[in-house]
Parts: structure tokens; sequence; C-alpha cells
């Protein structure tokens, strides 16, 4: 059985910005220590829009740019790239430069650049751009993690409380099952099922089987039987967190209902802000995912004309 092809980007940002302390202590714990987490932070939207939206440098869904306070009360903007593909990437370094140089430039702000990598590759393990020069040089670094080494941790990472322990053994088993549906299905499963034993609260369950849900997708006729077996979980538990078969169909109605309303109020707004667009990037916006029409919807707000319609949707 084949298996569909899974987005990746639009589940990695969603469960970043859900739990996106979290994140840093998990990854990055060293930054993490210098954060007040006892202060609001702020996703960056629009400022990362005006900065990736000139730059050559790719399609990309999942990168954060965040304002967090520093325990001494200073502001620290982080930049938080996720790199899902599954091969080394050439330039990468100069890429992350770019990105570095451009906040800068345009905010004034130095950022602190990390880099979530989960390709499969032992040896490619880009963490710096330098430049020399005899009278001038620069040596830029970022901080990077690798997901596959977490494989040789998984006893470890069961026994995690942090969320992200679940959220990098997903992405692990999904890369680790692509050539058999079957296995993906039990995994799903089984981690599904290992939710109910970290003393998760209905809403982290509910979340993190969103997650586990949206990479691990399945053939429909083992998608099936996944659900049967899931419903029979749930009842031999007495919970219901994560769904009921008709909670199922409610919660799936209601997300396509919405990306609906989304899609076509976007589509009005883009007709009256920049007139007539064309039939190619009508049915690239008709592609996006819910979470990338609603930043279209922000961002449509300073288009102008069609091509800045055309050079939002080149990097996403």
């Amino acid at each position: 059985m084949t298996l569909p092809k899974a987005d990746l980007d639009s589940p990695w940002k969603d469960v970043l910005r859900t739990y996106f302390p979290q994140a840093i202590a998990f990854f990055f714990p060293q930054t993490a220590a210098l954060i007040d987490w006892g202060k609001p932070y702020t996703f960056l939207d629009k400022e990362f829009q005006t900065v990736s939206k000139d730059a050559e440098v790719g399609r990309r869904y999942a990168d954060q740019l965040v304002q967090v306070s520093l325990k001494q009360g200073e502001p620290l903007w982080l930049f938080i790239h996720l790199e899902v593909q599954s091969q080394a990437e050439p330039g990468f370094e100069a890429r992350m430069f770019t990105y570095c140089l451009r906040i800068f430039d345009q905010f004034g702000q130095m950022p602190t650049s990390l880099a979530i990598l989960c390709d499969e590759s032992q040896t490619w393990r880009p963490q710096s751009y330098t430049i020399k020069y005899p009278d001038s040089s620069i040596d830029f670094r970022f901080g990077i993690v690798k997901l596959i080494d977490f494989r040789s941790r998984w006893e470890e990472l069961e026994h995690i409380s942090n969320p992200f322990a679940i959220v990098v053994m997903a992405h692990l088993k999904t890369m680790e099952t692509r050539p058999d549906a079957q296995q993906r299905k039990t995994w799903k499963l089984a981690l599904i099922r290992g939710l109910y034993d970290r003393g998760l609260d209905g809403q982290d369950i509910l979340n993190l089987y969103k997650f586990i849900d949206w990479v691990m997708l399945l053939p429909k006729g083992l998608e099936n039987t996944f659900w049967q077996e899931l419903k029979a979980f749930e009842q031999e538990r007495k919970v219901t967190y994560v769904t009921t078969g008709e909670r199922i169909g409610f919660e799936k109605g209601a997300q396509e209902g919405r990306q609906e309303g989304e899609l076509t109020l976007v589509l009005r707004l883009l007709s009256r802000r920049i007139g007539l667009i064309s039939t190619e990037n009508e049915a690239q916006v008709r592609a996006l995912s819910l979470t990338q029409l609603e930043a279209l919807g922000e961002a449509l707000l300073d288009f102008s004309q069609p091509s800045d319609l055309r050079d939002w949707l080149g990097f996403q």
C-alpha cells in the first residue's frame, strides 16, 4: 500500500507555536535558561514576512521569528528555522546568514539563530558561515539540533515529560516507516496509546494526537482499521480525550468548514486588493493549509498589485 505524502511543515509550525517554551527548553536548553518565561513572548509574523519577502531562500513554512525577554530584562529575538526535507542542502549556511543579516539590517536586532534539522544524513551538520580576508572576516555561528541523534535515546524519550519528546518520536517513526504502511499504523497507534501513559491532561493529549495524526498519514484502508483499534482502546480505558467515531467526523467537518470559509474570504479580499488573479495563483491559494490561509489573510492587507501575491506564494 502506498503511503500518502505528508505535509510536514504545517504540523511542525503548529506544534512549535503551541508549545514554544517547551520546544526551546527541549532543543536548546542553554538558550532557554537565559529567557524569562514568566513574561509574554511575541511571534513576529509581519516582521518576518518583510524580511523573507525579497530573499531568494526557497520555500519555508515553519520558520519563526519570536521576541522573548531575557532574565536581565533585555529583549531577545529568536530566529527558529525548521528544515524538514530529508537530504542535505547546499548553501544552507549562507542562507542562515542571509536571514540573520536581513533581520539585523531591517530592525537593528541581531537574532539568536537556531536550526532544527530533520534530514537523515549523519555527516551533514552545518553550524557556521565563515568568510576570511587578510584584513576582514566573518564567522557566523548558529545552533543546530539533528533529530536523527535522538534515535539512540529512544528509551529516554519515552520517559521525558516535555511534549517535544513525543513530537520527535512521531517524526522519527514517520521517516522510518516510509516503506511499510502496516508498520506505520502499528507505531501510530502505539504512540497515541502512549499519550495516556504520560499523565498528560486532555488538551495536551488532543494537541499531540493531532500532530501524530497529521504527519503519520495512512492509506484509506489502514486508516479505517486504525480508527477501529483506537476506538476499542478508548473504550477499554474509559476515556474520550482523543475522539470517538462521532467526534472524529465532527472535528474533521468543522476543520474543513473553517478552511473553506477562510479560503472564500481570502479570495474575495485578494480580488478587492489586487484585482483578477491568475488561474495558476488561484490554484496555489486553494492548495494552502488553514494556517497558511490565515497568514495570507494578514499579509494581503499590504498588497497593491498581483506581483505581491506571486512573491508571497513564492516563499510558501
